[in-house]
């Protein structure tokens, strides 16, 4: 309205991630961000911003606007899984900062296909089985490793891209198993890598039957329980 007083600016500024979740697709990528972003001195980027692998030509000044403000004592956090596989995402993200802190969540890489797999079905179920996509000769064994599903989850291939640009001491590896036996004990490494007190501990979590997984107790903004989506942990 006309002769009302301005509203005040909000407080922090918009920065350039930190920190990234890279990786991998199906690993628990989600978790990691929601738990880590329960800390008070993270605020991470909800959505998937693909900077890095399909949107990098609209600059890192939108890359910039998308991030949520921080003050000086908060880091920045983005996730996007496909990182990992990208060819390019390695040389680009250190071209934007050398100092970037990589997190990258694995699991048992057969699980990780099935849970892929899985993901796809739900979509399009009329695709072939899962034996069928997985081997070139069932009969002599011969894994079919051109098929998404399962070269995702040849880390070691992707890795070699990324130790191109960043050193080991720079990427910090979860375990997606002890993601969903010990959240809080994986959180803690986590909490260390970034340089972070280790604000969220056991008191954090409750373990949902149902589900069979951990869920926060209390989410960043309302006292109610969080579990991750019906479409995670197929």
């Amino acid at each position: 309205p006309a002769g009302s007083p301005p509203a005040p600016p909000r407080p922090g500024t918009q920065r350039l991630p930190q920190a990234i979740v890279v990786g991998v697709k199906k690993g628990g990528t989600r978790a990691v961000l929601e738990f880590i972003r329960v800390h008070p001195d993270v605020r991470a980027l909800g959505t998937e911003p693909h900077f890095f692998d399909r949107n990098y030509d609209r600059g890192l000044e939108w890359y910039r606007s998308l991030m949520p403000r921080t003050l000086d004592s908060q880091i920045t956090v983005e996730k996007t899984p496909s990182y990992f596989v990208t060819k390019e995402a390695p040389r680009r993200i250190f071209n934007m900062s050398r100092d970037t802190k990589l997190i990258v969540v694995v699991r048992n890489p057969v699980t990780r296909a099935i849970s892929d797999y899985t993901q796809t079905l739900s979509k399009k179920p009329d695709i072939p089985t899962f034996e069928g996509l997985s081997f070139r000769n069932r009969s002599l064994g011969l894994v079919d490793t051109s098929w998404n599903a399962i070269r995702i989850g040849m880390y070691a291939v992707h890795l070699e891209s990324w130790l191109q640009y960043f050193p080991l001491s720079q990427i910090h590896f979860v375990s997606g198993e002890k993601l969903i036996t010990d959240p809080a004990g994986e959180m803690g490494k986590v909490q260390d890598f970034l340089g972070i007190k280790r604000v969220i501990t056991d008191k954090h979590f409750y373990f949902n039957k149902t589900k069979g997984f951990p869920c926060l107790k209390k989410s960043e903004r309302s006292g109610l329980p969080r579990c991750l989506g019906k479409s995670k942990g197929r």
